[in-house]
């Protein structure tokens, strides 16, 4: 269930998500002005929901299509995302049991990385 579009990411806007293979996933979005925080850089929250929609698309689609939500969510900046930067999400599933998917996930902006990610999902 592709959820980039709908409830609260309407909020959001063009949140891309793409399947590379079985095990690796990508989203992408454009920063816009709406998603810059008073220093004028994005948001950290608005970079947390990018992660969290585009890992949690993956969980759902390696869970067999089956709903799945956040247990949690780490997140670690290491640079600033810029008006009119695309950031692209790399996610990489890690491991799946019958109820848990394990992810990861980098942020980059360009060749520089903005953010890695990492994250558990309940499979319900």
């Amino acid at each position: 269930m592709d959820e980039t579009k709908k409830g609260f990411m309407q909020n959001i806007g063009d949140l891309s998500f793409r399947k590379i293979n079985e095990t690796n996933f990508e989203y992408s979005i454009k920063i816009s002005e709406k998603f810059l925080n008073t220093g004028g850089i994005a948001h950290g929250g608005f970079i947390a929901t990018i992660a969290d929609t585009g890992m949690g698309n993956a969980a759902h689609i390696a869970a067999g299509n089956k709903r799945c939500v956040t247990i949690n969510l780490d997140i670690k900046f290491i640079s600033a995302g810029k008006l009119n930067d695309k950031l692209i999400g790399k996610v990489k599933i890690l491991k799946k049991t019958k109820t848990l998917v394990f992810i990861s996930s980098e942020i980059f902006a360009s060749e520089k990385i903005v953010a890695t990610t990492s994250g558990t999902w309940k499979i319900l």
